[in-house]
């Protein structure tokens, strides 16, 4: 049956543009994954870009996007935001399964290339955590069992590597 993610944070240039991307890479082909953000960035990260291509993931078309302007209606909405840091997480409005997976923003690192660099990779290699305990998950079961559905992206947005 297959649902539509919406991956969403602030930039939509880095985070949510990842979970996009390595989601639609390694999930069945009739879920589809989509990011946008509450206030895109207009464009997409370059490291997000290289980083992706480095772990063989297609980056075709991936922009940086309004919330306002999806291709389709979400069933399930992950908020990518570092809330502890300080950050204000978008409320997506609508009759949506919510989950929260924090992952500190590799746009806001500093330093060496080598320890920006770091930073994307740290947020990747979290967000594909996560993916692949979701798309462990018994997903035809938990799809008609929202209650279980949410505990269990719940769980899943406390993983890391």
């Amino acid at each position: 049956m297959g649902m539509n993610v919406l991956f969403l944070c602030t930039g939509n240039s880095c985070r949510s543009i990842l979970a996009e991307a390595t989601f639609n890479h390694l999930g069945p082909a009739d879920w589809c994954a989509m990011s946008a953000g509450s206030h895109p960035a207009g464009q997409v990260h370059p490291r997000s870009l290289a980083l992706l291509a480095r772990e063989g993931i297609a980056t075709e078309g991936l922009h940086s996007k309004s919330w306002e302007n999806l291709p389709a209606s979400p069933d399930i909405v992950v908020t990518v935001c570092a809330s502890a840091a300080g950050e204000t997480c978008p409320a997506y409005l609508g009759p949506v399964l919510r989950t929260h997976w924090g992952v500190d923003d590799p746009a806001h690192a500093t330093g060496t290339d080598a320890q920006i660099d770091a930073a994307f990779d740290r947020a990747y290699r979290i967000l594909r955590t996560r993916i692949e305990a979701f798309l462990a998950l018994p997903l035809a079961d938990l799809e008609r069992d929202r209650a279980r559905l949410k505990a269990e992206l719940d769980r899943v947005g406390t993983l890391l590597p």
